[in-house]
């Protein structure tokens, strides 16, 4: 059998079975985006505290959208707002930096095809951040965005609320509605 009777080998053929292992995901983005929602949370909350007095609201659609500077000293959608805890200051300050710290470790194990979570996790994050600053600063989230019909109101929320929830959509579209591979656990 001469040389040219063997069939090459092909790269496919040649290739050994090596996992393949993903490439980093830069972070820069997600840093970028983390900075530009606190930048502008923290903007916009500071507008509304020097034009509108606390507890006073200034109406930007009759019937419809308000502009009510509220401190709330709860968690989301004032939860434990009129609670008088001992340490409730403390107390809501270390749940905000451990759901912060959990949703930090989840979006650094982020793959880069997972564009919608990545996304979703900056929006989560930056918001956090934002109302972690108030709570720091402050005592206290400065809340201001007053929905309502007739005589029924939304929680009054702020922009670092409504990235949190727009982010928690996109997390969960991805989650649920994204390609999951039955090697990769969730």
């Amino acid at each position: 059998m001469s040389e040219s009777d063997v069939a090459p080998v092909t790269t496919a053929e040649a290739t050994p079975l090596v996992p393949r292992v993903a490439a980093p995901v830069s972070q820069r983005p997600l840093l970028i985006g983390v900075a530009a929602i606190v930048i502008l949370d923290q903007l916009v909350k500071l507008a509304v505290v020097r034009a509108v007095p606390v507890y006073d609201s200034v109406t930007v659609i009759p019937h419809l959208l308000d502009l009510t500077y509220v401190r709330n000293t709860g968690v989301a959608f004032g939860l434990l707002n009129e609670s008088s805890l001992p340490f409730k200051g403390l107390i809501t300050t270390a749940l905000a930096l451990a759901a912060l710290g959990g949703i930090a470790m989840y979006a650094r194990q982020l793959q880069a095809h997972e564009r919608w979570a990545r996304v979703g996790l900056t929006l989560i994050l930056g918001g956090a951040f934002g109302n972690l600053i108030d709570r720091v600063r402050l005592g206290y989230v400065v809340d201001f965005v007053d929905v309502y019909w007739r005589n029924w109101h939304f929680w009054a929320f702020n922009v670092a609320d409504a990235a949190i929830t727009v982010g928690a959509i996109l997390v969960f579209f991805d989650l649920f509605l994204g390609t999951r591979h039955a090697s990769r656990s969730v």
